[in-house]
């Protein structure tokens, strides 16, 4: 990954709402969650909801999918690991942690 992208993904998750919507879909799965279940269960307005997910999308730390009528959300794994791996790629001067 490019700094640039680090440095958006880290923005997105620098904000307390948006990292506890990060860590909800983190730990709900590949299956995802839809808004409503992700404002309920983390008592966010649904309008402020929407902007904290447009905000993670765009980072490209989450997924979006259309089910029927509801969009589904799901952290983008892939991205994730990338993140972390951009973090600690030179991590304990080249020795085993």
């Amino acid at each position: 990954m490019e700094t640039n992208e680090i440095l958006v993904a880290l923005t997105a998750i620098a904000q307390s709402s948006r990292l506890a919507v990060f860590r909800f879909l983190v730990q709900a799965g590949e299956e995802g969650r839809p808004a409503g279940k992700i404002a309920e269960a983390l008592d966010i307005p649904p309008s402020s909801l929407s902007f904290h997910l447009k905000e993670l999308y765009s980072a490209g730390l989450i997924l979006q999918r259309q089910d029927g009528r509801s969009l589904i959300y799901s952290a983008n794994y892939a991205r994730m690991n990338a993140v972390i791996s951009y973090l600690t790629e030179n991590c304990c001067n080249g020795q085993s942690c």
